[in-house]
């Protein structure tokens, strides 16, 4: 096994176990102690993981580990608002990435009708899709995240260059009176990041309740999207606008 091929099946191990140690890593690749601690070394300055005494954890917000079941029912009329009004962005025959997440997954069960191309990474909007008549979807693989109910890390963001977005649907688990939107941890930050640079439209989907809690892995600032759909909860409008987001209320 390569170096980067068993990178990417180290990010996959410790997104699935959330800790790792040095020990089981050597038995599991046949490699030694290290050739480990380089690979949790390079993958530690790249933000996926933080190095332990003996092992690895995966760089998240732990303070935002909610199950994604859980996270459905929460403000759930908002939500359904926002989704609502992020329909009226998709046009029959468009090319969309929707994204993993409560808020993803009910736009997904919005546009069911419609005849579109659909890009995702998340179980729940696969399944919400998959039976849809006219519609085509396409999955970008990559390490499952059960919790997130997503597939991430490298082969998933490699695998966006083989599509052109005209417009992304992006979920955050908090953003700031800054402009600064962030995700729980890196591995789904970069993936975000990464599909918001190779979209021509970037619409961020956010709830109130995100406002000014607090983000561990930034994926986008003011000039990195187009613009923000939230629910009339909202107290920050003003604020945003001034930094140039265009802000939509549902």
């Amino acid at each position: 096994m390569g170096r980067d091929t068993r990178h990417e099946a180290i990010i996959h191990l410790i997104s699935k176990m959330r800790e790792v140690s040095v020990q089981y890593l050597v038995e599991r690749f046949g490699v030694s102690e290290a050739t480990i601690r380089k690979d949790l070394t390079f993958l530690e300055e790249m933000g996926y993981l933080v190095r332990t005494h003996g092992g690895a954890i995966l760089a998240e917000d732990r303070n935002q580990e909610v199950p994604l079941p859980q996270r459905e029912s929460r403000n759930l009329e908002e939500k359904l608002a926002i989704v609502a009004r992020a329909r009226e962005f998709i046009h029959e025959g468009d090319t969309i990435f929707i994204d993993s997440g409560s808020t993803c997954r009910l736009l997904a069960r919005e546009v069911r009708d419609m005849t579109i191309r659909v890009i995702c990474h998340s179980l729940g909007v696969y399944e919400e899709l998959k039976a849809a008549p006219n519609l085509s979807l396409f999955g970008l693989g990559g390490s499952y995240r059960k919790d997130a109910e997503s597939f991430i890390g490298p082969i998933a963001v490699d695998n966006l260059k083989y599509f052109q977005i005209q417009t992304c649907f992006i979920g955050a688990a908090s953003f700031n009176e800054k402009g600064i939107f962030a995700a729980q941890n890196i591995i789904e930050a970069q993936l975000k990041s990464e599909v918001l640079a190779a979209s021509q439209r970037r619409i961020i989907l956010a709830d109130h309740t995100k406002y000014n809690t607090f983000g561990f892995s930034v994926f986008a600032r003011p000039g990195d999207f187009d613009i923000l759909i939230t629910d009339r909860g909202f107290q920050g409008r003003d604020t945003l606008t001034a930094l140039g987001i265009e802000v939509v209320m549902a």
